[in-house]
C-alpha cells in the first residue's frame, strides 16, 4: 500500500504494532455496509460508472458471505479490516476494486464503521436491559408484600418490601437505558465523505450515504468527524454506570446468599462449589459481575486517557479506541445476562427476611412519627424519647413492640394505647404510602406502570 512513497517495508515490530486486524475485524459487517452505501452514491453521482458499481457491490456481497461462513482472515501486512476487504475485493474483481476508495479515506471510513458498530451495540444493550427490567418486575410483583429489612450503612433501618427493593434496580436500569438512548441519538451522524480531514473535491451526496446507513444526517465538520470519539466515550460512560448498578445488585446477592443473612438461595446454574469444602455454594457469577464492573470502568478510563491530548485531526493513537469498547461491551453483555438469569431463578426466603425485618428496632421511626402526629411532640424531642425506648428494649433483649404500655409511659406519659397500631413491621410498611414509598399498594402501582412502559418498548 505504501510502495509509492516508501522504498523499504516496515520493521517487524512496526508491522505488529501498526496492525489492528486482530481486533477491528469485528467491524467487517459495518465496513462492507458502509462501502456498499459509498459505491452506490458514487454511481448515482456519476463519479464511477454503473458497471463498476455493480462489480464492486457484487464483490462486496461475496466477501460478506465468505466472512459470514469462515470468519475474517488475519494478515498483519494488510493492517486492518478496511484493507482486508479492499485486498479481497481486488482478488475477486481486479483493478476496478481500486475505484471503491474514491472520495474517502480510512479516516472517515473507520469513523463511520465504528459509529455503526457502537450503534448496534447500544441496540443490543437496550434489549438486554429491557429483559433485565422484565425479570425485576416479575419478581417484584411476586413479592410486593414480602417484608424485609431496609438498610442504611448496612444496618437495619426501616422495614420495606422485597418488591420495593427490586423495583429500585428497575429504576436504575431505566436510567441506564435512557443514557444509552441519549448516546445513540448523539452518535447518529455520518462521517462518511469527510475523507482524510478536509472533505473532498468530488461532488458527493453525503445525505444519501447517511440515509442509506440509517444515520439522521451527515456530520457538519470534517475535522471533527474523523477525529471525534465522543460516541465511544458516551457508550463507555453509559456502560460503566450500568455496570456499577449491576455490581450493586450482585453485591447484595452475595450478601443475601451468605449464611448469616440467608435471604436467598442461588440456583446451581449460577453457583460453584469448592475444591476442598463440600458444603460450599459459592456465588461466583455474582462475584464476577461485581469484578467485571472494575474492568468496564477501566476501559472507560483507558479511552479517556487516549483521547485527552490529541490535536486535530486524526492520530494513530485513535486506533486504540476499539479494544476498550469491545471489551466493555462483551463484559457488560455477559454481566447483564448473568444478573438477569439470577433474578429470574433465585429462590427468595421470605420467612428469613421477615425475621430480620423484625429485629433491630426497625419501627423506631414509626414510634417517633406517632408522637409527632398523635401527641404533637416536636420531632427532635420525639427522636430523643424513642431513643430511650430503644435503650430500654436493648437492655431487656426485647423488641419495641414487646414493651408494655406502662414501660413506654414511664418514658413519656403522652404515649397512648394506639401506639401499638404502628409498632409492627406490617403496620410500618403499610403506612409508607407516599408516592414512591414501600407500601404494597404503592409498589403494585409502580409495577403496573413499569409493565405498561415495557410493553410500549420504553
Amino acid at each position: 500500500m505504501w510502495g509509492g512513497r516508501f522504498a523499504e517495508g516496515p520493521a517487524s515490530v512496526m508491522r505488529e504494532i501498526n496492525a489492528s486486524i486482530p481486533f477491528d475485524k469485528r467491524l467487517w459487517r459495518q465496513d462492507i455496509a458502509a462501502s456498499r452505501a459509498h459505491v452506490a452514491m458514487l454511481g448515482a453521482q456519476k463519479i464511477i460508472d454503473t458497471a463498476d458499481v455493480q462489480a464492486i457491490d457484487e464483490g462486496l456481497q461475496a466477501i460478506a458471505a465468505e466472512y459470514e461462513a469462515d470468519g475474517v482472515p488475519e494478515d498483519l501486512d494488510l493492517e486492518d479490516i478496511h484493507m482486508h476487504v479492499e485486498n479481497r475485493l481486488t482478488q475477486l474483481i481486479g483493478p476496478v476494486a481500486g475505484r471503491l476508495h474514491t472520495a474517502r479515506s480510512r479516516n472517515d471510513q473507520v469513523a463511520t464503521d465504528f459509529r455503526l458498530w457502537v450503534r448496534d451495540a447500544i441496540d443490543a444493550m437496550d434489549a438486554g436491559l429491557a429483559a433485565f427490567q422484565s425479570a425485576l418486575v416479575a419478581r417484584a410483583e411476586e413479592h410486593a408484600d414480602t417484608l424485609m429489612p431496609g438498610f442504611t450503612h448496612l444496618q437495619s433501618a426501616q422495614p420495606v418490601t422485597l418488591g420495593h427493593h427490586l423495583m429500585a434496580y428497575y429504576e436504575m436500569a431505566r436510567r441506564d437505558r435512557s443514557r444509552f438512548v441519549d448516546a445513540r441519538a448523539r452518535l447518529n451522524e455520518s462521517p462518511l465523505g469527510s475523507a482524510a480531514l478536509a472533505g473532498t473535491g468530488f461532488d458527493l451526496d453525503r445525505e444519501a450515504t447517511a440515509s442509506a446507513l440509517g444515520f439522521d444526517r451527515p456530520t457538519d465538520n470534517s475535522l471533527d468527524a474523523v477525529s471525534d470519539r465522543d460516541f465511544a466515550l458516551d457508550y463507555l460512560m453509559a456502560a460503566t454506570q450500568c455496570a456499577l448498578h449491576l455490581s450493586r445488585l450482585a453485591e447484595e446477592f452475595v450478601i443475601w446468599a451468605s449464611q448469616p443473612f440467608g435471604f436467598i438461595t442461588l440456583p446451581d446454574a449460577y453457583s460453584t462449589g469448592s475444591s476442598i469444602m463440600p458444603q460450599k455454594r459459592n456465588p461466583d457469577a455474582a462475584e464476577l459481575v461485581r469484578g467485571h464492573s472494575g474492568r468496564i470502568a477501566g476501559s472507560m478510563t483507558a479511552l479517556v486517557m487516549t483521547m485527552k491530548g490529541l490535536p486535530l485531526a486524526y492520530a494513530k493513537d485513535t486506533q486504540d479506541d476499539k479494544p476498550p469498547v469491545f471489551e466493555a461491551h462483551d463484559l457488560l453483555a455477559l454481566s447483564l445476562a448473568a444478573m438477569t438469569g439470577m433474578v429470574e431463578t433465585t429462590t427468595f426466603v421470605p420467612e428469613r427476611m421477615r425475621a430480620l425485618a423484625e429485629s433491630g428496632h426497625a419501627t423506631a421511626t414509626d414510634l417517633a412519627d406517632w408522637l409527632v402526629r398523635e401527641a404533637n411532640v416536636p420531632f427532635r424531642e420525639a427522636h430523643h424519647i424513642v431513643g430511650s425506648a430503644v435503650k430500654l428494649a436493648d437492655d431487656r433483649g426485647a423488641k419495641l413492640d414487646d414493651l408494655s404500655l406502662a414501660d413506654l409511659q414511664a418514658i413519656d406519659d403522652r404515649i397512648g394505647e394506639s401506639v401499638f397500631d404502628v409498632l409492627s413491621v406490617d403496620a410500618s410498611v403499610a403506612s409508607r404510602s407516599s408516592h414512591g414509598g414501600t407500601a404494597p399498594d404503592q409498589v403494585r402501582a409502580r409495577i403496573a406502570a413499569a409493565k405498561q412502559a415495557l410493553e410500549q418498548g420504553e
